[in-house]
């Protein structure tokens, strides 16, 4: 896995999340599966190096890696590693991809507005973040179509 950027860029855990950090981790690798980036025959670090890497308990990985394998998601290969199965089943069902893009919306929005953020200054900040050195989150096209997004919301009245 020495080759991905960046093991907390890939999997983002928030401990001030009420959400379990097992079932975060479990999401985490899911997602990553469900929208390619982790593709099949992926090596993933190393239990202990996971568990350095975002500073959580060996056995909660341990237990990530044990349930994803036994839904048939992740293969542990003796003296090896642990990898993406070639064959691996839809990881995570679009509807369960939209029911948890609409809980994270709702809670970036919710925690924006409750620090004084409205809509306009939140898509201004992100479309401008995509293009500023996170464009590994987003394609030359849907940059775009953020920016025509934004141009439309502004250009709209009583705003």
């Amino acid at each position: 896995m020495s080759d991905e950027p960046n093991t907390k860029a890939l999997f983002q855990l928030n401990p001030s999340d009420p959400t379990p950090l097992y079932a975060q981790l479990d999401r985490a690798i899911r997602m990553g599966i469900s929208i390619g980036r982790l593709q099949p025959e992926t090596q993933l670090p190393t239990v202990r190096q996971l568990a350095v890497d975002l500073c959580i308990n060996l056995n909660t990985v341990a237990k990530v890696y044990r349930d994803l394998e036994r839904g048939g998601i992740l293969e542990t290969r003796r003296g090896v590693g642990t990898f993406i199965k070639a064959l691996a089943p839809k990881a995570m069902a679009e509807g369960e991809r939209d029911r948890l893009l609409s809980v994270l919306a709702d809670r970036f929005l919710a925690e924006a507005a409750t620090l004084g953020f409205n809509a306009d200054q939140l898509l201004t900040h992100l479309v401008g973040r995509l293009g500023k050195g996170h464009e590994e989150y987003v394609t030359a096209d849907d940059s775009q179509r953020l920016k025509i997004e934004l141009h439309r919301i502004n250009d709209q009245p009583n705003r």
